[in-house]
């Protein structure tokens, strides 16, 4: 008879279970991370924050920074400072892109805006990231901008036909710092946050704009430089 040692077999018999036990593991780690991320921001009512803005693509690289301010419900404003000034602001329905001295104001309806920055208006009190991105896991090997944070991948859906991926940066408590956006055409561009003030009073009025006398209205479907 072929006698075979329990401490022999014990690797074969719990290879199964381990390798269950880590899946379930990694399972309850992203899920953790990104119940953490969405309870954070759905108990917003309103957000400022400092941002950076990087874009790499065609030969081309541009660097912007200034403020960028969210409110309920899909309100967003971000105000570009540096190195020029310039404008895209939505209050829900319409969004505008205007470089202040320019003759001409870009106008868009929300629903068929195709921007990057416009996903981020449903960051206060809809986050569901597990729901609004595709094959969304742990991005680990990931370069972080600072150590302890954690990198999240997938594609948003619906723009699966734009984006090859995103990687968002989260911090330990559970703030989104990063959240870089591939394109199928190769680009990629970065939005960078800091400085993050929550639940600050903001005026419905920060997110209307009124062209200035003589400003050329076009409509479009696409905003920004």
């Amino acid at each position: 008879m072929l006698k075979v040692r329990l401490p022999a077999l014990l690797p074969c018999l719990c290879a199964p279970l381990l390798c269950g036990q880590m899946l379930c593991a990694q399972t309850l780690d992203l899920h953790r991370v990104t119940e953490a991320v969405d309870k954070h921001y759905n108990g917003l009512s309103s957000l400022e924050t400092s941002f950076s803005e990087s874009y790499r693509g065609g030969g081309l690289e541009r660097r912007e920074s200034g403020t960028m301010w969210l409110k309920k419900p899909g309100k967003m404003r971000w105000e570009y400072d540096n190195p020029a000034k310039k404008l895209f602001v939505t209050d829900g329905k319409t969004a505008w892109f205007y470089v202040p001295g320019e003759r001409q104001a870009r106008r868009a309806a929300v629903k068929r805006l195709a921007d990057l920055r416009s996903p981020l208006r449903y960051l206060l009190g809809h986050t569901k990231l597990e729901k609004e991105f595709s094959s969304l896991s742990l991005a680990k090997g990931q370069p972080l901008d600072q150590p302890g944070d954690i990198a999240l991948a997938g594609v948003p859906k619906g723009m699966e036909d734009q984006i090859s991926k995103v990687i968002i940066e989260v911090t330990p408590d559970s703030h989104i710092s990063r959240i870089s956006i591939y394109s199928l055409d190769g680009s990629v561009t970065s939005f960078r946050f800091e400085g993050e003030r929550d639940n600050v009073p903001i005026s419905n009025q920060r997110f209307e704009f009124r062209p200035p006398p003589g400003v050329e209205v076009l409509g479009t479907t696409e905003l920004g430089p």
